[in-house]
Order: structure tokens, then C-alpha cells, then sequence
């Protein structure tokens, strides 16, 4: 749509007729840019120093300068029609630098309204994640942990093994009794020699 808008009229449409007044197209964006560069003029020293300067020659040249080349006697009315001129184009000019920099300032704040909002849910979702996070390292099994298990477990073992070793010792015994029993009752018994 742009595209055709930019290219001309087209040729398979009939054209109004014009009937009024053709008004110039302007450039908005050239014209603010104008207006802006204008309104940071007239906020300077410089246009202040310029306009002093502008005005002490006026009335100098005008109160003290030949009487046949004044051409703004005493009430200098011409000089008040032309600062009311200056001053008529001048703040229309300003109220239009202020509203393109209130535009500006208006898509900077949603900018920053939405940086601001995608910070909060980025922080949100970091505070989530890091809670997951800390959920499971409460279930998984951390170094000190493992470490008791295991002393748990060469405990266990440990008590274990002197059990086995009790219980082989008097098993030893019984059978060192038992052997002596029986040795002891070989030694009894007669020979069947005899």
C-alpha cells in the first residue's frame, strides 16, 4: 500500500477533479526537525546577545542617527510590530518543538515501561528457577552426607566383622572341645586289639 502511494496516481483510476485550492504537501518530520533547530535558537545566548545587539541599533540609530535617514520616530512602532512578528512565529514554533519532545518522551517512557517489565519478568524467572534449584539440592545427596552414609556403612561392617569373627572364634572353641571330647574318650575307650 505504501508502495503504490509512493509510486504516483495509477493509471487504471480515474482522477478527481480538483475543484479547491491544492495545498503543498509538507514533510512533517522535516518541518519539526526545522521547528526544533528554530526553538533551540531562540532558547540560546547567542540569539539573545543577536536580538540586544538588534534592537540597540534600532533605537540608537533611530533616537541619535540622522533626522532624514530615521525611519522609526520616538514610540518605535515599527520596531514593536516587528518583535511582535518575531515573537508571533516564534512561539508557535516552540509549542511545536515542546510536542515532538513530548512525543519523544512519551515512546522512551513506553520503551523504558516495557524494558521495565521485561526486567521484572526476567527477575521473576530467575527467583523460580533459582527455587527450583534450591528444592532439588535439597534431595540430592551432598558430600557430607555420603560421607556419613559411608562411615554408617564401614561401621556396620566393622561391627559385623568382629561378630563373624566372635562367632568363628567360638565356633574354633566348640570344635577344639569337641576334638578334645573325642580324643578324650578314644583314650578311654580299650583297645580293640586287646
Amino acid at each position: 500500500m505504501a508502495r503504490e502511494r509512493d509510486r504516483g496516481p495509477r493509471l487504471d483510476v480515474p482522477s478527481e477533479s480538483r475543484r479547491g485550492i491544492s495545498v503543498p504537501s509538507v514533510d512533517q518530520e522535516a518541518a519539526g526537525r526545522l521547528s526544533e533547530s528554530i526553538a533551540r535558537f531562540l532558547g540560546s545566548w547567542r540569539f539573545i546577545g543577536y536580538m540586544t545587539a538588534f534592537i540597540l541599533i534600532w533605537l540608537t540609530w533611530n533616537a541619535f542617527g540622522p533626522v532624514d535617514l530615521r525611519f522609526d520616530n520616538y514610540p518605535f512602532i515599527l520596531l514593536t510590530l516587528v518583535l511582535s512578528i518575531q515573537a508571533s512565529y516564534a512561539a508557535p514554533l516552540i509549542l511545536l518543538a515542546q510536542n515532538r519532545q513530548a512525543d519523544r518522551d512519551r515512546v522512551q517512557y513506553q520503551a523504558d515501561r516495557d524494558r521495565g517489565e521485561r526486567l521484572v519478568a526476567d527477575s521473576e524467572y530467575l527467583a523460580r528457577e533459582l527455587a527450583a534449584l534450591r528444592a532439588g539440592i535439597g534431595e540430592v545427596a551432598t558430600r557430607d552426607f555420603i560421607r556419613g552414609e559411608i562411615g554408617d556403612l564401614l561401621d556396620e561392617l566393622d561391627a559385623g566383622r568382629t561378630a563373624a569373627e566372635r562367632r568363628a572364634k567360638k565356633e574354633r572353641k566348640r570344635r577344639r572341645a569337641a576334638e578334645e571330647a573325642l580324643q578324650d574318650l578314644r583314650s578311654q575307650e580299650p583297645d580293640p586289639q586287646l
